[in-house]
């Protein structure tokens, strides 16, 4: 009997916990609902209409108006080197002394055989004049006198030979001093004070004019149609366009150039026309070979709807902005875009003025998602 007494104490004892675990379980606060997040901060730029002047960006390369190669003309050892590699050269400057010794030693020898065949020709006309009197008085031949005349003939035909090789050898000599043809900027010397050279060494230096410098650019024939149509409608020169070089690092090179010239031929491979303008550059800040952007600015400026470039966005259907509605929820507006004006998209369709763009932020929204819009100015355009 004790035994059954203790199991039914035990099985109450269970009971007993059984019910306290349940009452605790009653007294426990019943947990607070997850509390929702801020809407997501989105930085966004009113669309604006503002006046643009339309421009057409194209792909250019500077090139220097002249460019010339030193060859040596003469054979001989480079004895002095006159310039620094790198540095400005104007033209006539003497840039190499080739060795002239040898030059000059041939001028001496070419002058006394002048000297030897003038005085074969003196000697030749006195026996000319001679026999010319004999023949006269009729004591000697006319051949003989025939003989006499080819004689001086062949005196005088020495000495203009030797004449003309003296010029040669004096040219020669000025060829020992190698000039500077332009003014420019000279580049690295191929040889130094010691080398032997000759016509066959090629080049010993290069010379680039540095200022007016050209920009040259292939222009589609659309838009070459489309300068001259508008010139013609405001009665001006097609060429008299100004023509602006963005540089490497986005910037627009101070100084505008002028267009002078088109070419006469089309390449029949991209159906373009090269142009190329004339630009000022004291600073030498342009380059032979620099590869930039040419603009060419519409004379005529025009008024559009634009927004900032990272506004714009792209997807399989085309081109769209995320907008932020009056009640700050996100909306998709497909548009049509016209073209860029440095940092600015002009909008065709899609969007009117004062509509809030999302510029930063939009790939962490969806669309109709409340959003927190911050409001940032219209980015100025960039030329």
């Amino acid at each position: 009997m004790r035994q059954g007494f203790g199991s039914t104490a035990f099985v109450m004892g269970i009971c007993v916990a059984l019910a306290a675990a349940g009452l605790t379980g009653c007294d426990q606060p019943t947990p607070a609902a997850a509390v929702q997040p801020p809407p997501p901060a989105v930085t966004v730029v009113k669309a604006e209409r503002v006046e643009v002047i339309p421009s057409s960006s194209f792909t250019g390369r500077i090139e220097a108006i002249d460019k010339v190669v030193l060859r040596a003309r003469v054979a001989g050892f480079i004895e002095r080197q006159s310039f620094k590699e790198g540095a400005d050269v104007t033209t006539g400057d003497v840039l190499y002394a080739i060795e002239s010794a040898p030059y000059l030693a041939q001028v001496d020898e070419i002058n006394a055989s002048i000297a030897r065949a003038e005085a074969t020709l003196k000697l030749a006309r006195l026996d000319t004049e001679r026999q010319r009197e004999l023949v006269r008085r009729q004591v000697k031949a006319q051949s003989t006198l025939d003989e006499s005349v080819a004689k001086e003939a062949e005196s005088r035909a020495d000495l203009l030979r030797q004449q003309a090789a003296l010029r040669k050898a004096e040219l020669d000599v000025g060829y020992t001093e190698i000039r500077a043809p332009i003014s420019g900027r000279i580049g690295r010397a191929t040889y130094s004070v010691g080398d032997f050279v000759d016509p066959s060494s090629g080049a010993l230096a290069s010379i680039v004019s540095q200022d007016p410098i050209y920009v040259s650019f292939p222009v589609s024939q659309r838009d070459l149609l489309a300068v001259r149509r508008e010139a013609m409608a405001r009665g001006t020169d097609p060429r008299a366009v100004r023509v602006r070089v963005r540089l490497a690092d986005g910037s627009i090179y101070d100084r505008d150039g002028v267009l002078d010239f088109v070419d006469v031929a089309v390449e029949a491979a991209t159906d373009t026309v090269t142009l190329r303008a004339q630009l000022p550059n004291p600073d030498r800040l342009l380059v032979d070979g620099q590869l930039v952007t040419a603009v060419i600015d519409s004379a005529v400026p025009k008024t559009a709807l634009v927004v900032p470039m990272e506004a714009v966005q792209i997807d399989q259907a085309g081109r769209f902005a995320l907008v932020v509605d009056p009640e700050n929820k996100v909306q998709v507006r497909r548009l049509e875009v016209d073209r860029a004006y440095g940092g600015q998209m002009a909008v065709a369709a899609g969007l009117q003025p004062g509509e809030r763009v999302i510029t930063v932020g939009g790939q962490k929204v969806r669309p109709q998602q409340l959003v927190r819009p911050v409001e940032a100015p219209m980015p100025k355009a960039g030329s």
